[in-house]
């Protein structure tokens, strides 16, 4: 057992017995956890108001290596983001964050995971309705970068010859990304990636923002993304949060998808 104290975001909690709360959190030193707020129910609880969801602060935790399972002894909030609450598509859009990292982020402890969390809900906080899904597909992109799985869009993921910057080029989710069309004619699998979808992508892994023109072109990116972390990460579960996520179809969504 040791203790110690780590930048935290908090992802997920349910209530434990009568008067306790286990917490998952996202941390930049132990990568994504699980610890058990004893007492966190109680009226006079030190921990107050503390373990809102996606609240950022410092945990104090008893760490013991031969569980899953820690205790949290205490939480120094620092950033509560009471606005990912106050309106449901930024709330959707965090909690597909809160899941990504949930599902893929345990063995992470180098905190590039964390960081780009953390940019993401600020960045979601931040955002008005109509923005709120390119910078959430922004934000989950960079913590699959941060993951070491960001996809091949310039190069062909499989001959590795250097993509033309305006050509459509086939996304195969299993090859790593964007292939060429001589690699492309091997295989029917895949989805046609667009030029402008393509630059998109590039720039949110780059750390820009490239906002979303329509609906439309927001529901195909995240079925890239769920389609993507389903063949790499998954395991076997459903995305339960990114399904929600993608179900949010505009009145248009029979018109052909742009990617």
């Amino acid at each position: 057992m040791r203790i110690t104290a780590t930048d935290s975001v908090l992802l997920h909690s349910f209530d434990y017995r009568e008067t306790s709360r286990i917490v998952r959190l996202a941390t930049r030193e132990l990568g994504v956890i699980s610890a058990i707020a004893r007492g966190a129910r109680r009226p006079k609880s030190k921990f107050g108001s503390a373990l809102d969801l996606f609240t950022s602060g410092v945990a104090h935790l008893n760490v013991n290596p031969q569980r899953d399972l820690h205790g949290l002894t205490g939480f120094d909030a620092t950033v509560q983001r009471s606005s990912l609450g106050t309106s449901l598509a930024r709330f959707r859009a965090a909690s597909v964050l809160s899941e990504l990292c949930l599902r893929f982020g345990s063995d992470d402890d180098s905190g590039v995971v964390f960081e780009a969390a953390t940019a993401a809900f600020d960045a979601i906080a931040a955002s008005d309705d109509a923005a709120v899904a390119g910078v959430a597909l922004a934000g989950g992109w960079r913590v699959i970068a941060g993951l070491g799985f960001s996809p091949s869009l310039e190069q062909c993921a499989l001959c590795h010859a250097e993509l033309p910057a305006d050509a459509s080029v086939t996304f195969q989710h299993r090859a790593g990304g964007a292939v060429c069309e001589k690699c492309a004619q091997k295989s029917h699998a895949g989805r046609r990636l667009p030029p402008d979808a393509r630059h998109t992508l590039l720039a949110w892994l780059a750390g820009s923002e490239s906002p979303l023109d329509n609906a439309i072109a927001a529901r195909a990116h995240q079925r890239l993304l769920r389609e993507f972390l389903e063949e790499h990460l998954g395991d076997g579960r459903p995305l339960r949060a990114f399904i929600a996520w993608e179900e949010q179809r505009s009145p248009c969504a029979t018109v052909a998808e742009p990617v």
